[in-house]
């Protein structure tokens, strides 16, 4: 299992943070699009390192087009000398037109039109031969040598679709490369829903799990203290309780029997009552979700629980702690 970070958007800072990520032993970080691009950090961060991988976790797919990311992702593969992953997103309905002013319909097969398009791109630039992608969201019949980069010398990248639905996690399997599991996953829920359904995808193209990478983002619930630990418990039960309140999510508490509190949690998140909304996570739900546990039993905690299925696994803690004790934690999966 390779142990994976994160990369911020600190002008001043991101060079010294992925050379701090490769010196403290982490695998590769992820870049996320929130407030910021998520590609540029990585550009940076390519530059200063040696080994560390870096992905998307995630870019927007449907923010872009499939000429926009098949540059990008070359051009990152190429500066970073085969350590890319692109991982992307569909995002939500709202956020694509709302927020992005871009189309909706039909988000898992526009999805796998979208990679199938991307790696017609990277076949055109690496075999030399006509760009002709007929689909019926994405067309690219175009290519002419001064738009052409040549082949690439490190191939191409892998591409990680993230998913919850059958659907789209089936898209990951046949189209993609793997699985970028949403945090708002249970270890229930991947191994009986999202493996399941990847595997189908898989099969489809006449892949198997070995085929493919399953990166996961976990939920930790760890500290130095009891004050520490109480903090980082209310902060996940509260980023439990907004992905909770998202009606494509609700599935995973169905699984476990809390589909009723999908609607409560959906009325407070309109209300903006984040504290009222963590308030509704009880114990089994956070020990669920997440793995519980002091920082010197967290590396076994999660080779326990995810050792099987997962194969990269990188922190989701939505709450500050010393990064020299994150140094302690990763040294622990080194020495298990």
């Amino acid at each position: 299992m390779k142990i994976d970070g994160g990369i911020g958007f600190d002008p001043g800072g991101i060079a010294e943070q992925a050379r701090r990520a490769e010196a403290d032993g982490y695998d590769g970080v992820w870049s996320a699009e929130t407030g910021h691009d998520p590609f540029l950090p990585i550009a940076i961060g390519a530059a200063s390192t040696e080994k560390l991988v870096f992905g998307t976790g995630i870019a927007v797919a449907f923010a872009r087009n499939p000429m926009n990311l098949a540059v990008l992702a070359n051009d990152l593969q190429h500066l970073s000398a085969g350590r890319f992953i692109l991982g992307m997103g569909s995002q939500i309905k709202p956020h694509i037109t709302k927020r992005f002013s871009m189309p909706w319909s039909h988000p898992a097969p526009r999805m796998r039109e979208l990679i199938m398009a991307i790696r017609s791109i990277w076949k055109t630039w690496e075999t030399g031969e006509k760009l002709n992608f007929r689909g019926e969201f994405y067309t690219h019949t175009l290519m002419t040598p001064f738009f052409n980069p040549g082949q690439n010398p490190y191939g191409n990248p892998k591409i990680l679709l993230a998913a919850v639905g059958e659907l789209m996690t089936e898209v990951a399997g046949e189209a993609g490369d793997g699985l970028l599991v949403h945090a708002f996953t249970t270890e229930r829920y991947l191994r009986e829903v999202s493996l399941p359904a990847l595997a189908r995808g898989a099969a489809a193209a006449g892949k198997t799990r070995a085929d493919l990478t399953v990166s996961y983002p976990g939920f930790v619930v760890t500290g130095a203290t009891e004050a520490d630990m109480a903090a980082a418990d209310r902060a996940v039960r509260q980023q439990i309780a907004f992905y909770g309140s998202t009606p494509a999510y609700r599935p995973v508490l169905d699984l476990h029997g809390w589909g009723d509190v999908h609607p409560e949690l959906n009325t407070l998140s309109k209300r903006g009552e984040w504290v009222k909304m963590g308030e509704l996570i009880d114990d089994d739900m956070l020990h669920a979700f997440a793995v519980v546990c002091p920082i010197d039993q967290v590396a076994t905690q999660i080779r326990s629980r995810f050792g099987d299925v997962v194969d990269r696994f990188s922190f989701y803690a939505p709450y500050k702690m010393d990064p020299e004790q994150w140094m302690g934690v990763v040294a622990g999966f080194h020495s298990a």
